[in-house]
């Protein structure tokens, strides 16, 4: 079976913060710089709580940076809810990737086919 990407393993992360699933200190060892602070302060806000149908990650992009340096997207749907998170991710010189910037943006509703 093939090794999950990064990108694909931070995203499950990150949403199980911002969802309130998992504490916010199980990300202090896979974070880097300020990340570690921006995760802390949107998850006091609780961006990916809900009441009804569990956060699941629906998509992933990335693009390499550079060597090392990964940016990521990832989009979130919750019902008929849709986010946006963008997260960056540096590999260390012990070769472990960690997160270096983390972003939700705002809910979107799933646009109408014929709006």
């Amino acid at each position: 079976m093939p090794q999950p990407r990064p990108t694909d393993v931070f995203a499950e992360r990150l949403l199980a913060v911002l969802s309130g699933a998992r504490p916010v200190h199980c990300m202090l060892r896979h974070t880097a710089g300020r990340a570690y602070d921006q995760l802390v302060r949107l998850a006091e806000r609780g961006p990916l709580r809900t009441r009804g149908a569990r956060p699941v990650v629906r998509d992933i992009g990335y693009y390499v940076a550079r060597p090392g340096a990964v940016e990521a997207f990832a989009r979130i749907g919750a019902g008929d809810q849709l986010r946006a998170m963008a997260f960056r991710l540096e590999q260390g010189p012990d070769l472990r990737w960690r997160c270096t910037a983390v972003e939700m943006g705002g809910p979107r509703l799933p646009h109408a086919e014929n709006a």
